[in-house]
């Protein structure tokens, strides 16, 4: 292996994985990060059909994110907005709540191809603000491998001493 195959990559020779999930959801995608050295920057190439979007309404709490559009167009749900997004535009999705939630969405006829790089939080909590759902993960090491990770509701909570012997 050369430095070069340490630090560089090129988009067209990533295998991407390719998925649906339901009529709306779906994708060509793959995280590259890791391949080039880095281990607190997520970096991630992506391609999402005309009328599809690569992931549900989120937010974090921890994580920043900014997307690259680098062909195609779409909307950009940011927060209670919604606003037209093409080839050049840069688009960031700092942590927060409910008012820094964002998706992609091709509303275009070509395939909408971005490239995502978010921070790497060791611990992150999301919020799906149109499912009502939550997701705490965490994560080790300096791959960043994921070592815990729940997806629920709240009205799902246990009370704290649930279960614990001698409660």
């Amino acid at each position: 292996m050369t430095d070069r195959d340490r630090v560089v990559v090129s988009l067209d020779a990533l295998q991407r994985d390719d998925w649906q999930q339901g009529e709306f959801f779906g994708g060509s995608d793959v995280s590259f990060g890791a391949m080039i050295g880095l281990s607190q920057l997520g970096l991630s190439y992506n391609i999402v059909q005309p009328g599809k979007s690569g992931c549900p309404f989120h937010n974090h709490h921890v994580e920043d994110e900014a997307f690259i559009i680098l062909s195609g167009s779409g909307d950009y749900r940011f927060g209670d907005r919604r606003m037209k997004v093409k080839a050049g535009d840069v688009l960031g999705a700092p942590a927060g709540g409910p008012e820094t939630a964002h998706q992609l969405i091709n509303t275009g006829d070509a395939p909408l191809v971005y490239v995502a790089l978010s921070t790497m939080a060791k611990t992150e909590i999301c919020e799906y603000p149109d499912s009502g759902k939550f997701m705490a993960k965490t994560r080790v090491g300096a791959e960043m491998v994921k070592r815990f990770s729940f997806v629920g509701r709240e009205d799902s909570a246990v009370d704290y001493w649930s279960g614990e012997p001698g409660a």
